[in-house]
């Protein structure tokens, strides 16, 4: 009997990720693009500058230990953020809330998963694409994990389903501020622009992240022997309820102080420029609400507190451990380089088949900067004058780039809120990622479609800047 592969515990599997960083640092070209201050005040790097370095600078073994602490630092918002977050929902599960909430969905989708699953795949794709949320679904990881623990399926339902919606919602997104206003505005067009083609395809991608939850969902539900999970232990393995209370007075007030909790966060995002520090305290109010609704003494509030706090502890490490991979990059000097050497080869081949390019090129580069604003800021002034070369609309250029990052946002190990949600689950990534890249591939495929029909019927030539 041949050898079976085992994927390495998700640690090991980032450590390597950050020793192959450091060896890329010693061979590739290190060089950088001149920069220059966006209105904004973000730094942005200027198309035709690149050089490399008059003497190449080799980081060490010891750089690479130094950058582990380092990215715990450059990470501490993600961080901090799940900690807090786990920390408050356990005192909310304390008052049996979530056990009466449970319930109450399960009476009304426990027989019709399919729905349920559609109704979050599209209330989290609408939520990303029009406001960019992403660390905001943190808090219902747990919640779907043991509303699929009661409806006899496995945690990488839960994960699928929020995942799906998030990176499908930043792929095609309508409105997301750190996205789609950033990159037309850094391409020269005018925002929001093109609007009407990111509304029609939005279903239907949706529709493609929800088939791909649904059929892993069926086979799972038919025959649980085919889960992925088997195996891996739950977060919420000796929490199992055989009866759900109703829901109560307190309950819904618990519940309805969530709601207003999120409705004050979404306020704070869109009108006052909050991000994870904010959202932290916010959540902590919560907290303290809920203590108070649920009639938990402080003693008993504090426990549970730290007692979720402390179930998160190996999700954060990965989230810090995360961040060094990019981290090795920046210091190596060779992320400008990969950016330069990906774009050259567009340059020889169809206006097609150069979105296509496009498209590769972000979804490699998310690995490395998978801030979505940031990726904008060192791409985008490369890939629109490119574009204008080899007969890209800057529109298309922009599509592919929002493609690029939010789909590949789903998969990439780099990226904080995705460790976040799967350690939250407790889903190793590599049983994630084996989920995950047939998804991929199909979103791809549909993206790549859109993008070549996009360039054939000039998508964005009405806005087109006129060169000189």
């Amino acid at each position: 009997m041949g050898l079976r592969f085992k994927v390495p515990h998700t640690l090991i599997l980032l450590l390597g990720m950050m020793v192959v960083a450091l060896i890329a640092t010693w061979l590739v070209p290190q060089g950088f693009f001149t920069t220059t201050l966006s209105e904004s005040g973000r730094e942005m790097v200027v198309a035709g500058t690149y050089q490399t370095v008059a003497e190449r600078h080799y980081l060490t073994p010891w750089d690479l230990l130094q950058a582990i602490p380092r990215a715990f630092a450059a990470a501490q918002d993600v961080i901090f953020f799940v900690l807090i977050v786990g920390g408050v929902l356990a005192v909310a599960r304390a008052t049996g809330t979530v056990d009466a909430l449970i319930g109450r969905l399960l009476e009304r989708h426990g027989k019709k998963p399919q729905r349920l699953i559609f109704m979050v795949v599209f209330c989290f794709a609408l939520a990303s694409s029009s406001i960019g949320t992403a660390g905001e679904y943190i808090p219902f990881v747990i919640i779907l994990v043991a509303l699929c623990k009661a409806m006899r399926l496995d945690a990488m339902t839960a994960v699928g389903m929020i995942v799906a919606g998030y990176g499908i919602g930043y792929g095609v997104s309508a409105f997301n501020p750190f996205t789609v206003l950033i990159a037309q505005q850094i391409a020269g067009i005018p925002v929001y622009s093109g609007l009407w083609l990111r509304l029609a395809i939005f279903i239907p991608f949706v529709l493609i992240g929800f088939h791909h939850v649904w059929q892993y969902t069926k086979k799972v539900a038919h025959d649980p022997s085919k889960s992925m999970m088997i195996g891996v232990p739950c977060p919420l393995e000796n929490q199992t309820a055989t009866s759900y209370p109703a829901l109560a007075l307190r309950h819904k007030l618990v519940l309805g102080s969530f709601i207003i909790t999120l409705v004050i966060a979404v306020w704070g995002i869109a009108t006052k420029g909050w991000y994870l520090y904010e959202l932290g305290g916010v959540f902590i109010a919560w907290g303290v609400v809920v203590a108070i609704l649920g009639k938990l003494s402080a003693d008993e509030a504090a426990n549970k507190f730290i007692e979720g706090v402390s179930d998160l502890v190996t999700t954060a490490v990965l989230i810090g451990v995360a961040r060094g991979i990019a981290l090795i990059l920046e210091d190596g000097q060779i992320l400008h380089s990969l950016v330069h050497g990906m774009s050259l080869p567009l340059s020889y081949v169809s206006a097609e088949i150069s979105a296509i390019g496009m498209l590769v090129i972000q979804t490699l580069l998310n690995t490395f900067i998978p801030s979505g604003s940031g990726q904008a800021y060192v791409t985008m002034p490369l890939m629109a004058p490119l574009g204008d070369l080899v007969g890209v609309p800057r529109q298309v250029a922009v599509l592919a780039y929002q493609f690029g990052d939010g789909f590949s946002n789903m998969i990439i190990p780099t990226n904080a809120v995705l460790m976040g949600i799967l350690g939250m689950a407790g889903v190793p990534y590599g049983h994630w990622f084996r989920f995950c890249l047939p998804l991929l591939i199909k979103l791809m495929v549909a993206a790549s479609v859109v993008l070549v029909l996009a360039v054939m019927f000039g998508y964005g030539l009405d806005v087109q800047p006129t060169l000189n």
